[in-house]
């Protein structure tokens, strides 16, 4: 398997975040000479990496009713935007709720 394939895949992601967290938790977490990100401390990266998360996507599969469905797609119609953007702004809007 070349590198770029085994990056490219969700268990080499896994690895390479892993890495990072470790590198991040023992403050070893070195200066790349590909990076244009100066040296920082271990807390301004913790902040980064939570920042990156909230961006970040997994797909994910679930069976919803045909009538939320339809829903979306009149909300999204109305809107100019894709039905899943809909239910996923329901999702989070929802999620905030609860918590």
């Amino acid at each position: 398997m070349s590198r770029k394939s085994r990056y490219a895949s969700p268990e080499g992601r896994r690895q390479t975040q892993g890495e990072f967290e470790r590198a991040l938790k023992d403050g070893t977490l070195v200066h790349s000479s590909g990076s244009r990100v100066p040296r920082t401390d271990p807390g301004v990266l913790k902040t980064l990496l939570e920042q990156a998360k909230v961006n970040a996507t997994r797909p994910v599969s679930i069976r919803l009713s045909v009538a939320d469905i339809e829903l979306a797609r009149n909300i999204s119609s109305k809107r100019g935007t894709g039905y899943q953007t809909v239910l996923k702004e329901a999702i989070r809007y929802g999620l905030k709720r609860v918590f």
